[in-house]
């Protein structure tokens, strides 16, 4: 007998933190596992999440918060995160051997700041259970019959299965294998799939001076959308500059609805680098610093105030001459300045699509999938995790944990109804 026609408990298509979770719990649970993955490693996508050091998940304990964090997909997480919720995924990665550490907004990373000790978890995870992994194994189709999905086809070869994971991922980051082809076989299948559009993803703006700026990151900065001269939306975090735009957790989070926006017609942004503090206050700071430095230039004392990379693109913007003195900088300049430094602006161009989204909207209409078990409501040995579900969510570990809980489950659930075979 081949190899390729042995009889699996269980399948997972997809290499992904998804399909690499699901694979373990389901060894964990007793299962012959086989993992099929296209590339020829796993991780691909995990292994540059988090600027390569991965945020792992999110430390908020208020169950109604973090449900809310999912927007609509909220309503049908309540139960699974009552079964494996960010405090276990803590634990499950620190009794592993990887310490984690809390940083601002409750994100949660390696003390490596590596996104390889979450992968080494993941594979040791996998390796414990005798998973068999298969690399360089792309799956062309899903056969069915009258009971279900009945193999995958790879190449010439076919894998036969009690049941199946499908962790194929969205269409984010196509270069790390994430194309969409679940989309596609889920469709053919019957299921109901929303459109898929990018979520999380950086900015291109009108402006060149952002090209001298790539690389440099700014905290605790409030970003808002303006349409129509209407502030439509504020965050507050951090942002990243790049050689076409901006990047960073509080681009990323606002990014779906700037693209909504943009639909409508054009769309600005404004910086305010001060946003615990009035004009007033921002006025007087200026004062003080022009005071104290009297007798030095102004574009080497600005940056007593603002981040050294910003003096001359805010002195250029306030059409302030960066060579004149503290004492001789003009009331209309010291003006200019205060309201620059409270919003630099920005015009939106267009958002930089699948290719550079964090994470894709879109997936398996949430009616079609029972979240008990994440099992196909179409297909009785189907079932559905990660990105493959129509589920929003912001940047901050949110993306992660919707894998932690969705792999765990339905590698148990998979399990569960493939022995009862």
């Amino acid at each position: 007998m081949k190899s390729a026609e042995k009889m699996w408990d269980v399948i997972v298509i997809g290499g992904g933190p998804a399909g690499m979770m699901a694979a373990g719990r389901a060894a964990e649970n007793g299962a012959k596992v086989l993992l099929l993955e296209k590339n020829p490693s796993l991780g691909k996508k995990l292994l540059i999440t988090g600027g390569g050091r991965c945020n792992v998940t999110n430390a908020e304990a208020d169950t109604k918060v973090l449900l809310g964090k999912f927007k609509d997909g909220g309503k049908f997480l309540a139960s699974p995160f009552s079964r494996w919720s960010s405090e276990q995924s803590i634990r499950f990665f620190n009794t592993a051997g990887m310490p984690t550490k809390v940083e601002p907004e409750k994100r949660v990373f390696p003390v490596s700041d590596s996104a390889q000790s979450v992968h080494d978890v993941l594979t040791a995870y996998m390796k414990a259970g005798k998973v068999t992994i298969r690399t360089k194994s792309p799956v062309r189709e899903l056969v069915t019959d009258s009971s279900g999905i009945r193999s995958v086809k790879v190449g010439s070869d076919e894998y036969r299965a009690h049941a199946f994971v499908l962790a194929t991922g969205g269409k984010s980051r196509p270069e790390t294998g994430s194309t969409g082809e679940g989309f596609e076989w889920l469709k053919a299948l019957g299921h109901r799939v929303e459109d898929t559009r990018a979520a999380l993803v950086p900015i291109r703006v009108k402006e060149k001076w952002v090209q001298q700026l790539a690389g440099v990151a700014l905290k605790d900065v409030k970003v808002t959308s303006i349409q129509n001269g209407a502030k439509q939306e504020s965050r507050v975090g951090k942002i990243l500059f790049t050689h076409v735009g901006l990047s960073g957790p509080a681009i990323l989070n606002m990014s779906r609805d700037i693209g909504e926006l943009l639909s409508y017609g054009e769309v600005s942004l404004e910086i305010d680098l001060f946003p615990k503090d009035g004009y007033d206050i921002v006025q007087a700071k200026l004062q003080e610093l022009l005071k104290k430095n009297h007798v030095k230039k102004i574009k080497n004392s600005l940056r007593e105030l603002i981040p050294t990379a910003l003096v001359p693109v805010v002195l250029e913007l306030a059409h302030v001459d960066g060579e004149t003195f503290c004492n001789s900088v003009t009331r209309e300049s010291r003006n200019a300045l205060m309201k620059l430094v409270k919003g630099i602006p920005l015009g939106v161009m267009n958002l930089l699509g699948l290719e550079k989204a964090v994470v894709t909207s879109g997936g398996v209409s949430l009616e079609e999938v029972d979240f008990k078990s994440f099992i196909s409501r179409r297909f009785p040995n189907l079932f559905l995790v990660g990105d493959v579900l129509d589920i929003d969510r912001p940047s901050g570990g949110y993306s992660l944990q919707l894998c932690w809980t969705t792999g765990q489950i339905a590698g148990e659930s998979a399990a569960s109804a493939a022995m009862k075979l």
